[in-house]
């Protein structure tokens, strides 16, 4: 493998681009929006992998947001929403509108874009490893603490510019020797300084929803306000070390250890899941670019008026009192609850019909609403169905808290 290849790549282009104030591939578009492409290659299958970056704004100018799309290759809507966000922040560059600095990621998942069974994508695991691409991505709390601890103090200010210098001298020395460690390594550098970091994801059959890092809440309240979120779920580790929270987490795993040194949660963080794998259309892609957009406006990151926050149209609970509604037995799912409906402890959420036409109800054990369904209708012992945030934990939620 070619271990070092990586590395050599990635690094040659930043270093280009500050030396030359150019951009490798960069667009004969405007100087408004200029575009990186990050090459990666792993002889372990031949392949050449390559992300495209678009930035705006001056690099190191505060606040900066990093947003990607399509870590999940075949959750498809933030693709096409952060493609519309881009070009809403190329006219704001023109005008001169952008205060910090942007990174876009729209399509950041070429190893799962490649892999295809029958005429569909199969983009949530790596075929190579069987790993979902968004678990286990570098957690550079230990280290970071090696570092930087003993130097940390009062200052938060001071504290956050060295967390993040240190991470990022991680980060550049971490192991890639898979194409799928060279994306997550790639991601996180991209990532890892950023005052904002979210993930555009979407369910399979779903409302627009948000998981957030317990730390970050109540602040993030007008993020989840702004996109319309019908949930937001709140976990501190919600197990596997997501890419949200591997840029997100050591921020408060930093201020554990530390409890003497002034340490912030310098990092909102969050996965926001935008409805549906297939709801792509020009109509919610505007919708959720302007809200995107507004967002950050607000944040400081854009100049303009946001307007007042809207209202925010859930609470926020914790992960451990999500239902993962889960099929006892094999056949066709039959929903008796609607996506959206506020169901109670002991309704019936679905029947399951077997082939010999013997039926099983599938009940809630919470009270909640049901944002996520499945949209195949067919399902065996265990398969999860349906997602019911509920209020109150529930004894079986611990561990890794997400779907497989």
């Amino acid at each position: 493998m070619e271990k070092s290849r990586y590395k050599t790549v990635l690094w040659k282009t930043e270093m280009d681009n500050r030396k030359n104030n150019t951009v490798l591939g960069e667009t004969p578009r405007t100087h408004y929006r200029r575009e990186e492409t990050i090459h990666f290659s792993c002889n372990e299958r031949g392949s050449r992998r390559q992300i495209t970056v678009l930035k705006f704004g001056e690099p190191g100018a505060r606040p900066k947001a990093y947003l990607q799309a399509g870590l999940h290759a075949d959750e498809l809507p933030g693709m096409l929403v952060l493609q519309f966000l881009a070009n809403k922040l190329e006219v704001a560059a023109a005008r001169g509108a952008i205060e910090g600095e942007i990174v876009i990621v729209p399509t950041a998942n070429p190893i799962g874009l490649a892999q295809r069974n029958g005429d569909y994508l199969s983009g949530r695991f790596d075929s190579s490893s069987g790993e979902n691409f968004n678990r286990n991505f570098p957690d550079a709390t230990r280290a970071v603490a090696d570092k930087v601890g003993a130097k940390l103090g009062n200052d938060a200010q001071k504290n956050t510019k060295k967390i993040r210098k240190a991470m990022g001298k991680v980060l550049a020395i971490a192991d890639a020797d898979t194409e799928l460690k060279m994306l997550r390594k790639a991601l996180m550098i991209l990532a890892h300084d950023a005052d904002i970091a979210l993930d555009l994801h979407a369910d399979n059959e779903a409302q627009l929803h948000l998981y957030i890092g317990t730390p970050l809440w109540p602040d993030a309240m007008d993020l989840a306000a702004e996109i319309d979120a019908r949930a937001v779920l709140l976990a501190e580790d919600s197990g596997g070390n997501c890419f949200d929270e591997a840029c997100g987490g050591p921020w408060w795993a930093l201020a554990k250890q530390f409890p003497e040194a002034a340490i912030p949660p310098a990092c909102l963080a969050a996965t926001v899941e935008l409805r549906s794998n297939n709801d792509v259309s020009a109509e919610y892609a505007e919708r959720d670019a302007r809200a995107l957009f507004r967002f950050l406006v607000r944040r400081g990151i854009v100049a303009g008026e946001a307007g007042s926050v809207p209202r925010l149209l859930c609470e926020a609970t914790p992960l451990e009192a999500m239902q993962q509604v889960k099929a006892a037995t094999d056949g066709l799912v039959v929903y008796k609850a609607r996506l959206g409906d506020t169901v109670r402890d002991g309704e019936v959420v679905a029947e399951i019909f077997n082939a010999s036409g013997d039926q099983c109800e599938v009940k809630a054990h919470t009270d909640g609403l049901l944002f996520a369904l499945h949209d195949q209708r067919y399902a065996w012992e265990g398969k999860i169905i349906g997602k019911i945030a509920g209020k109150h934990p529930l004894p079986e939620r611990s561990g890794n808290l997400l779907s497989p």
